[in-house]
């Protein structure tokens, strides 16, 4: 078993990994990587993290009562009231069984109207744009429209906002997120499952929905349906289609979110698949599952995970592991890589960055990814770490290897 893991062979690992055109490649993209986006000085982050968004939306529905009488309910079912995505998950198991009746003080036109409001309140959190062209975001897309390809780029996200298909757009990288059509496009399923999209084109995929979708009712019949505007229709009995519970929806809904969960799945169990994790804090059970099943059935297949800050939090937070559960499955796993500043899981082995400063073997292009920390002591010592974990920094290491002018524009 190795005593240390050498940065420096596995970054050369990971850009020999991306260099490959003939071979799977996809991002996952989660809730850290907003954060990552610079901001001018006074401002806050683009996008808050779960539990300011929630601090935020709660504020804003102080006044509403059953807005106030849904968290007093959620409190008593021992629920998480500081985490907006629980209280929309609470609330969709109540209107999933409200029909006819009333349930916990809520009829379900109310609980109808509760979930309009909530979605539109997060709606006016995220419908935000960069605020300017180099960003992680925009890195990340130069490195896509890079090469041309013989396997599409495949990337998935959980996150509802638009800022991928922003840089997508601005960098005109085109792409296929399973909706066709203009003015008010519709999910295909077809072309999802049976890939029938261009090589050339990369793939978006938006699990848990997001801000320009919409479930329209016409008659008895629901249907799916993506804006090409992040404002609610005004002429439809529209909602929010997002979802970061998986309740068992009616059709409509559940078709989306079950036939993307199906392509993270098929991308994983391709051969020699890569797919890396970036602001993934492993709290959704239900795709970690999926993940590591499909790890399970495809030994050729690898998912890194770059994990935000160090293994441990400080020993003035308690100094326990900061992502436990990704821990957890990375060392049962031999092809669930975990990577933090300070230390690493790899082949399930868990320890520290260590350099070996072999002067034969020097890449100052990747070193440069590689920052030392000198402790002192009786007996000095150096603490390495890689920082790919901030999404910044990780698609900085992407830019790197795209070429000196590949992907640049006037302005840039």
């Amino acid at each position: 078993m190795t005593k240390f893991h050498d940065p420096i062979r596995h970054l050369k690992y990971l850009r020999q990994s991306f260099s490959q055109d003939n071979e799977a490649i996809g991002f996952f993209i989660s809730a850290g990587c907003p954060l990552s986006v610079e901001m001018p000085e006074g401002q806050g982050p683009l996008i808050p993290d779960v539990k300011n968004l929630t601090i935020a939306i709660s504020k804003a529905l102080a006044s509403n009562v059953d807005y106030n009488l849904l968290i007093s309910e959620l409190a008593k079912a021992g629920k998480n009231p500081d985490n907006i995505e629980d209280i929309l998950s609470f609330l969709r198991g109540l209107l999933a069984v409200s029909a006819g009746g009333e349930v916990r003080g809520f009829s379900e036109e109310k609980l109808q109207k509760l979930e309009k409001t909530i979605c539109r309140e997060i709606v006016g959190k995220l419908a935000v744009k960069l605020p300017k062209a180099e960003t992680p975001y925009h890195r990340l897309c130069k490195w896509v429209r890079s090469i041309d390809r013989k396997v599409p780029v495949e990337i998935f996200t959980t996150n509802y906002d638009l800022l991928l298909e922003q840089a997508l757009d601005d960098l005109e990288v085109p792409y296929f997120d399973g909706f066709v059509g203009s003015v008010r496009s519709f999910f295909d399923l077809r072309a999802v499952e049976e890939n029938l999209i261009p090589v050339h084109w990369s793939r978006l995929w938006k699990i848990h929905g997001s801000i320009n979708w919409f479930q329209e009712t016409k008659g008895e019949e629901k249907k799916v349906f993506r804006s090409s505007s992040s404002d609610l229709p005004n002429d439809v009995d529209a909602s929010h289609l997002i979802y970061p519970s998986h309740l068992k929806y009616e059709e409509s809904r559940k078709m989306p979110y079950l036939a993307l969960i199906d392509q993270l799945n098929r991308f994983i169990r391709k051969k020699s698949s890569f797919l890396v994790l970036c602001g993934y804090s492993f709290n959704d059970g239900h795709l970690n599952d999926a993940i590591v099943n499909a790890l399970k059935s495809n030994p050729t297949g690898m998912v890194l995970a770059l994990q935000f800050g160090p293994f441990e939090h400080s020993k003035e937070e308690g100094g326990v592991p900061r992502y436990p559960k990704a821990y957890e499955l990375a060392e049962k796993q031999h092809n669930l890589n975990v990577w933090t500043f300070d230390k690493a899981i790899i082949g399930t082995n868990l320890c520290d960055w260590k350099s070996s400063k072999n002067e034969d073997d020097e890449d100052k292009d990747i070193r440069r990814f590689v920052t030392e920390e000198k402790i002192e002591g009786e007996s000095p010592s150096w603490k390495y770490n890689v920082k790919l974990g901030d999404f910044s920094e990780f698609t900085t290491f992407l830019k790197q290897f795209i070429g000196s002018d590949a992907g640049d524009h006037d302005g840039e």
